[in-house]
């Protein structure tokens, strides 16, 4: 089966973790351990990543420079993409016996410079602040900032992705039986120009709609979404909170206000559209239930064939 598996920056960055090299790469070994272990079973994998924690690390990196060194948010997309790629890259060549084929590629996206996310950024990305220091931070560097779950975050505009502009490429790839690692933290974003060539744009791409665009358009027969929680619930972080198992776009388009526009809402969106697209299968759980999750055992499953 061909598979892409999207792995949530929460699913390689707990919340609350330090972003250093030693935890990253500690949850990237496991993650590569169980991703092996799918390659062993026969599927061909695509796999694509988060970006938040690191891109926000990396735009407080090059902040604490001369001002004229400051990049711009395309750039530290690709920076990102680069870091974790390589990391992935490097887990999985060492979890695979030798002569495995695996590629890291650098991904463009397209998107709409109009987009109305450039007018409400809504994309959390960097590290966790209680509220105060995020208002005092979001003061001090012209920043926007927002809840995400008990704390607060840097939030950056999110447009829709559009076209994908390495895909030949990526399916020239997948022709070789090559695992492949793209679309990193959603890509790096660009926008056409009036004479159609490419320019960088300020954004971070949702990972998960853009996974949703790759998989459809490779014709993967299912896409999975990682995280660092169970599945889809609803009421979540209430005592009545439950989970839902198995279900349809219909009906996840009836819970759509339940789900948090920077985090659970994104995944359900991407998933639906997957499904709306293919008729494929979509899957929402945690990292280390892949292996039951890729039998519908575990998560929250989101098809056409209740």
């Amino acid at each position: 089966m061909r598979i892409l598996v999207a792995l949530g920056g929460n699913a390689l960055l707990r919340r609350g973790e330090t972003l250093s090299a030693a935890t990253q790469q500690a949850s990237i070994v496991r993650a590569a351990g169980l991703l092996a272990h799918e390659v062993f079973a026969g599927h061909h994998l695509l796999i694509t990543h988060g970006n938040g924690p690191q891109v926000g690390l990396l735009a407080l990196q090059s902040a604490a420079g001369p001002r004229e060194s400051t990049m711009p948010l395309d750039i530290l997309d690709a920076e990102s993409e680069g870091w974790i790629g390589y990391t992935i890259e490097l887990a999985l060549r060492n979890a695979l016996p030798d002569g495995a084929i695996v590629v890291t590629l650098l991904t463009q996206v397209v998107v709409d410079p109009k987009d109305k996310a450039f007018d409400a950024p809504d994309k959390p990305i960097g590290p966790v602040y209680d509220e105060t220091t995020a208002k005092r931070l979001a003061q001090e560097r012209v920043w926007s900032v927002a809840q995400d779950g008990k704390f607060w975050r840097r939030v950056v505009a999110s447009p829709k992705p559009k076209e994908i502009v390495e895909i030949a490429s990526i399916r020239r790839l997948i022709d070789t039986g090559a695992i492949i690692i793209c679309g990193g933290g959603g890509g790096i974003p660009v926008r056409r120009l009036a004479d159609g060539k490419l320019s960088g744009i300020e954004a971070v791409i949702d990972k998960d709609a853009t996974s949703a665009l790759l998989a459809e358009q490779v014709g993967a027969d299912m896409f999975i979404m990682l995280s660092d929680v169970s599945g889809v619930y609803l009421d979540y972080g209430s005592k009545t909170q439950r989970m839902i198992t198995e279900t349809d776009p219909v009906a996840m388009d009836s819970h759509a206000p339940s789900f948090a526009a920077g985090s659970m809402g994104p995944k359900v969106a991407a998933a639906c559209a997957f499904v709306r697209a293919t008729g494929q299968v979509a899957c929402i759980g945690e990292l280390s239930d892949l292996p039951d999750i890729i039998e519908r055992r575990k998560g929250t499953i989101i098809s056409n064939r209740r």
